[in-house]
């Protein structure tokens, strides 16, 4: 196991195994497992909204056994109850009182199956989480165990029976991610592999552990962010406000997303230090879920990832700095 205090470029080298070991079972989608890990680098959680079958809940699963981190998976289903998830205070006769049985999501990384199938209640509860890391239960807090990330998924197209993701909490997720269709070689490809390994299961090996995740995490407090990358920022987050197509821009908390997850891919591309290509590279995945499109184009073309890649292609992008070099 890794030394658990990190410079930038030994973290790098981490996370580009962990991603080679997540490969193995998770073919061809690179840059979707950089930005998952990013987000997971820069202590956030994850929505991966994609169809069934693309991989969502393999990718989870992997980089939990990757990152060396206790997993658990919750369906999500309309009959959930928060206790469900946080766990509940359970009568021992044997000693006469209560004591707290923990539920799922006293882990390291929670996969959150179609979160949008449970009702709001249920959600808020894991939101809580997220957010505070720690549960409320019985008026006693309950801190959650560190690291603790939540990947959610969702299914785009099926909305019947389901309770989408208000605003408000589509915003506590760093980053939403999508896998899409893969190639026709890289789904060969998964075919070739299932039938040479003669079973179901991809078993990974472990790359590092939950101390060296936080180390990792450490590592990625040390790259340094210039003033006018820093203004960058804010100005495409302030143009998502002005954008004619938009109802609702992306907050504050876009701007720091975006500042967080483009400090974890600079890590990952062994720099300390933050240019405007990775605040680009980040920047679909951090800001067009946080924005809500004017509810006449709904039936349109025009979605949150479009407004982004106009809001990229006008706002002027920063010099960039050669004295860290």
């Amino acid at each position: 196991m890794p030394d658990h205090h990190l410079t930038v470029p030994g973290a790098a080298d981490l996370a580009a195994r962990v991603i080679d070991e997540v490969e193995k079972a998770v073919v061809g989608k690179r840059d979707a497992l950089m930005q998952v890990l990013a987000a997971v680098l820069a202590k956030g959680h994850v929505l991966l909204e994609d169809y069934p079958g693309l991989g969502k809940t393999l990718a989870a699963r992997s980089f939990a056994q990757a990152l060396g981190l206790d997993f658990t998976r919750a369906q999500f289903t309309p009959d959930l109850l928060p206790a469900d998830l946080t766990g509940s205070f359970v009568y021992d006769q044997r000693r006469g009182e209560f004591e707290f049985r923990p539920g799922p999501l006293f882990t390291g990384l929670l996969l959150a199956d179609e979160i949008n199938r449970t009702p709001p209640k249920t959600q808020s509860a894991l939101l809580e989480a997220m957010q505070e890391r720690q549960i409320t239960v019985e008026g006693q807090t309950f801190p959650l165990p560190a690291p603790f990330h939540v990947l959610a998924t969702a299914n785009p197209i099926e909305y019947e029976g389901t309770y989408p993701l208000p605003e408000a909490q589509l915003d506590r997720f760093l980053l939403r991610v999508s896998f899409g269709y893969p190639t026709a070689a890289e789904e060969y490809d998964v075919l070739a592999r299932r039938m040479e390994r003669r079973r179901e299961e991809v078993v990974l090996e472990q790359v590092t552990d939950g101390a060296g995740l936080l180390a990792m995490q450490e590592a990625v407090e040390t790259v340094t962010v210039d003033p006018s990358v820093g203004r960058y920022c804010v100005d495409l987050v302030a143009a998502t406000r002005s954008h004619h197509d938009v109802l609702t821009g992306a907050s504050p908390r876009g701007s720091l997303g975006l500042v967080l997850a483009a400090r974890a891919f600079a890590l990952m591309r062994r720099r300390d230090y933050v240019v405007p290509e990775d605040v680009k590279a980040v920047a679909r995945s951090v800001l067009s879920h946080r924005i809500t499109v004017r509810p006449e184009l709904w039936m349109t073309d025009v979605t949150g990832r479009r407004v982004v890649d106009d809001v990229l292609a006008q706002v002027p992008t920063p010099a960039t700095l050669d004295v860290h070099r």
